[in-house]
């Protein structure tokens, strides 16, 4: 079962990670209202679909306009604009097939000052049993294909589960992050939310992507995706209360 973007990061949030702050939007007379309620002067207007890729997709309607399904927003009424124009629509990504997926949610959150972007995800190995840890320092790319070619630039730190997550663990990460000063510092706390979260609802996989910098330092979960583990979700009724 996955859950969508704006599901996932108040589920981290409640662990402790930094996450981008962000309003749902169900219908579009709501986008202006829920612009006005983040701080602005940017925002981002994302279609809420369990799909990668939404950046770089394409719509199949005209009225959508020829952008993807993530948009920059410098108005709170260009906001409500670009609702009009995703919201009902058919959006079609490298992972959603050419049939598309309909956008019936839209989530509005705040810009971020980017400086670096990473790659950062905790998975279940099969054949370990035991969480691993993914990083790259190509952060906002499709890591299948970072993989394919650059497969130097990902690390993997598999953690035991009698031992649990160590400072090593986030030392290493930060080291293959090639993170620096008060922002390595900041690696511990978030891998470890990012771990209790993991570990605390039966996850088979978070991720996110873009993990960022931003332009003073503070490390922002800007994306975030997670599914789970469908047998183990009779524990999870939260979780579950999410479909």
């Amino acid at each position: 079962m996955n859950i969508h973007e704006y599901q996932a990061k108040a589920l981290l949030r409640s662990y402790g990670a930094p996450v981008s702050d962000g309003r749902v939007v169900l219908k579009a007379e709501e986008a202006k209202t829920a612009a006005g309620g983040l701080d602005g002067p940017l925002w981002v207007v994302k279609a809420q679909i369990h799909a990668g890729g939404r950046g770089k997709g394409t719509f199949k309607e005209a009225e959508a306009g020829e952008k993807g399904g993530v948009r920059l927003a410098r108005s709170v009424e260009e906001a409500e604009t670009m609702a009009k124009q995703m919201l009902g629509r058919t959006l079609v990504t490298h992972q959603t097939g050419p049939a598309g997926k309909q956008v019936n949610r839209l989530y509005i959150t705040d810009g971020v000052d980017i400086g670096k972007e990473f790659y950062l995800a905790l998975l279940v190995d099969r054949v370990t049993s035991r969480i691993a840890v993914v990083a790259s320092t190509e952060g906002g790319m499709d890591i299948e294909a970072v993989a394919a070619e650059t497969p130097e630039k990902i690390i993997t730190v598999s953690i035991d589960p009698a031992t649990g997550l160590k400072p090593h663990h986030a030392r290493r990460v930060a080291k293959a992050l090639m993170l620096e000063g008060a922002t390595a510092k900041q690696a511990g706390p978030f891998l470890k939310s990012l771990y209790d979260a993991f570990v605390s609802t039966d996850a088979a996989l978070l991720e996110v992507n873009p993990l960022v910098v931003t332009g003073d330092g503070a490390l922002i979960a800007l994306d975030a995706k997670m599914g789970f583990d469908d047998n183990a979700l009779f524990r999870q009724k939260d979780i579950l209360a999410l479909r």
